[in-house]
């Protein structure tokens, strides 16, 4: 079952996105999720398997330029994470299709993401679900 997950929901959400987001705490991702949600920032989705949460993805639009769009606003997948145990069982899939639904029913005629070069899992994943690679880029920072 995929669920549209409310603020009764921050405390799953966070146990689950600190899987994938390790350089945060539990309680930082229920601040920022609480903050995004009160917001309307962002959608947040659970997947559900026997009444156990093992899966959940967050998506936004975005308005900026979204690398390889040509509209605005576009969809954008910003995580989505499935517990080791219950992955290759379509349970990603499912999160992402109620993610591109929601995108639509907001207008959007794309929907993107992005995901670490070396992530192969990741990269796998999108490749499956019928994204196109659009670019890579190297990100640079200094010190002022």
């Amino acid at each position: 079952m995929i669920k549209k997950a409310g603020n009764e929901d921050l405390e799953i959400l966070a146990e689950l996105a600190v899987s994938l987001w390790q350089n945060h705490s539990i309680s930082e991702l229920i601040r920022e999720f609480s903050d995004m949600m009160k917001h309307g920032k962002s959608q947040f989705f659970l997947k559900y398997e026997n009444a156990l949460p093992v899966g959940f993805a967050q998506c936004q639009l975005r308005h900026d330029y979204v690398e390889g769009t040509t509209s605005s606003p576009v969809g954008y997948l910003e995580g989505i994470f499935v517990k080791e145990d219950y992955r290759k069982k379509g349970h990603a899939r499912e999160l992402l299709a109620a993610c591109e639904a929601w995108a639509k029913e907001r207008g959007c005629h794309e929907f993107a993401s992005d995901c670490e070069i070396d992530n192969m899992d990741s990269l796998h994943f999108h490749k499956a679900m019928n994204f196109t690679e659009a670019n890579r880029i190297v990100c640079f920072t200094k010190e002022l």
